[in-house]
């Protein structure tokens, strides 16, 4: 029986949408993935990472990891005090950044592109997204920005200052804006130099400056 053509022009049409939708399907998993920033204007503190690892991303949360010290230590701290109560929860988790920008608390990184490891990310890629992260803090006017450690931070404080001397932790002596800059230690349990209960001290004191 011969094919009307009509039939065919379904066919050819189905094929089509078929190959369209397998693009489609191609390029969202080639497109980078990385978290979105959790920000919005005048909030306390943004906190700002290395970068995304890829875990976080494909959980969607910041910090995601359960060994990472992040969550842990600023549930123990009081700066989280106020969100902790209000939330009702001893214990911040992952699954609490996107609520937390109600209570003055923001997410951002130095670079968004994910990686398994931060020392994936090369030194050109931290100085590439200065500006653009200085153009953010202008616009958003936390009062703090809370670089988690030297290798998020290393890019911004050499344009501000113009030393190559790493800087060292706590309140700095610059602005960006009206936004003061805190360094804390990096929260990765790879970063060994410092202890869980280091990380609570450090953002007891970022709490510190913020009420100084």
């Amino acid at each position: 029986m011969a094919i009307k053509p009509k039939t065919i022009g379904k066919k050819a049409q189905g094929a089509k949408v078929q190959v369209a939708k397998l693009q489609v399907v191609k390029a969202i998993a080639e497109e980078p993935a990385t978290l979105p920033d959790l920000v919005r204007t005048n909030l306390d503190v943004i906190f700002v990472g290395i970068n995304p690892s890829t875990y976080s991303v494909q959980q969607g949360h910041y910090f995601a990891r359960k060994t990472n010290r992040f969550w842990p230590a600023f549930s123990q701290s009081s700066i989280s005090l106020a969100a902790r109560k209000a939330l009702g929860v001893e214990r911040l988790l992952p699954e609490h950044d996107t609520l937390l920008p109600d209570y003055g608390f923001g997410f951002t990184d130095a670079v968004k592109r994910a990686s398994p490891r931060a020392t994936d990310i090369s030194p050109k890629e931290f100085a590439d997204g200065v500006a653009d992260l200085l153009e953010k803090f202008k616009e958003l006017q936390p009062k703090i920005a809370c670089f988690h450690g030297i290798m998020s931070y290393r890019a911004v404080h050499r344009v501000l200052t113009g030393s190559k001397d790493d800087p060292l932790l706590g309140v700095q002596g610059l602005t960006i804006g009206v936004t003061r800059i805190f360094l804390a230690p990096n929260p990765s349990p790879a970063n060994a130099h410092f202890t869980p209960a280091d990380q609570v001290a450090w953002y007891d004191k970022l709490a510190e400056a913020l009420r100084a």
